[in-house]
């Protein structure tokens, strides 16, 4: 189980980084409404190595069988494999290569929020929020947990489904439930 695991799990976090890599190289151009998008597509791609891995280890380890917990239980830890590259790219590329990415993001925000036509004191709450926002992504851990936290449902949806889709019971467990 752990070679099919670590296997998926470091190509599905290879992807992930080198997609968001390549993503960001870019993101200046693409603006931030359309980054939400390319990144979590981006974030699905790479975890398509879930499902894959889970077929994997039913085909090969499992003689073909397997359970929806052992299912879960694979793609779940290909999820949390990929989630550590997720994390630690985007540590790299915020505190040596995007330092202004949050005050890129704030101004964003706020102006959005200005050409909305919102009030000056429902601007002025957006900037305080954005402040805030800044100091917490300064702090590397409280940075990397917010990071976990955007691949991660992705991950664990695609696994829950994954597992589901992939389980095959036995012969004389079919028969057993049949009865």
């Amino acid at each position: 189980m752990k070679k099919t695991i670590v296997t998926f799990g470091l190509i599905s976090g290879v992807i992930s980084s080198v997609l968001m890599v390549g993503t960001m190289v870019y993101s200046d151009k693409i603006g931030f409404d359309r980054g939400y998008v390319l990144g979590y597509t981006t974030i699905v791609l790479s975890f398509l190595l879930v499902y894959f891995g889970i077929r994997s280890y039913r085909d090969n380890v499992g003689g073909g069988m397997i359970s929806f917990g052992k299912g879960f239980a694979v793609g779940i830890s290909i999820t949390l494999i990929s989630c550590v590259f997720y994390v630690l790219t985007w540590q790299v590329l915020y505190f040596k290569f995007m330092p202004d990415f949050m005050d890129k993001w704030s101004a964003h925000a706020v102006e959005k929020l200005r050409a909305s036509g919102a009030t000056d004191a429902t601007i002025l709450a957006k900037v305080e929020q954005m402040k805030k926002y800044k100091e917490m992504y300064d702090n590397p851990l409280t940075n990397a947990a917010m990071t976990f936290i955007e691949p991660f449902p992705v991950g664990l949806l695609i696994t829950l489904l994954s597992a589901a889709v992939l389980r095959k019971k036995g012969a004389g467990e079919r028969t057993a439930v049949a009865a």
